[in-house]
C-alpha cells in the first residue's frame, strides 16, 4: 500500500496557475504509473494526466481538455508527483486526486480502474 498526500490546491481566478504536489511514501518512481484525476460535484472522476516510467523511458498522457495547459512531472529524489496547471478555467474546478500503480503497463493510464492507491484529494476552485 502506498500513502499519497496531495497539496497545493486553492482558489484562483480564470487564467491563473496552480501547482499541485503529491508526496508518495514507499513508492519507486522508476517503474509503474501515476496519474492525476479530478472530480467535480455531481460528475464522475476523470483522468487528467498520467505518467508512466519503465525500461528507462517515461511517457506522458493528457486528457484533451487540459492538453497544452497542464504538465505532469515527477521528482524521483523527492518521491513527489506534480501537476502544473496554467491558464485555468472555471470548468477546471474540482477535487484533484493523485493515484499510483506499480504494474508495468500503460493500459488505462487515465482510467480510475487502473489504480489501486489514491490520495485524499485537494480542492481547486477557479472563478470567472
Amino acid at each position: 500500500w502506498v500513502q499519497l498526500v496531495e497539496s497545493g490546491g486553492g482558489s484562483v481566478q480564470a487564467g491563473g496557475s496552480l501547482r499541485l504536489s503529491c508526496a508518495a511514501s514507499e513508492y519507486t518512481f522508476t517503474s509503474g504509473c501515476m496519474g492525476w484525476f479530478r472530480q467535480a460535484p455531481g460528475k464522475e472522476r476523470e483522468g487528467v494526466a498520467g505518467i508512466y516510467t519503465g525500461s528507462g523511458r517515461t511517457f506522458y498522457y493528457y486528457a484533451d481538455s487540459v492538453k497544452g495547459r497542464f504538465t505532469i512531472s515527477q521528482d524521483n529524489a523527492k518521491n513527489t508527483l506534480y501537476l502544473q496547471m496554467n491558464s485555468l478555467k472555471p470548468e477546471d474546478t474540482a477535487m484533484y486526486y493523485c493515484a499510483a500503480d506499480d504494474r508495468s503497463s500503460t493500459a488505462g493510464i487515465l482510467r480510475t480502474s487502473r489504480y489501486k492507491d489514491w490520495g485524499q484529494g485537494t480542492q481547486v476552485t477557479v472563478s470567472s
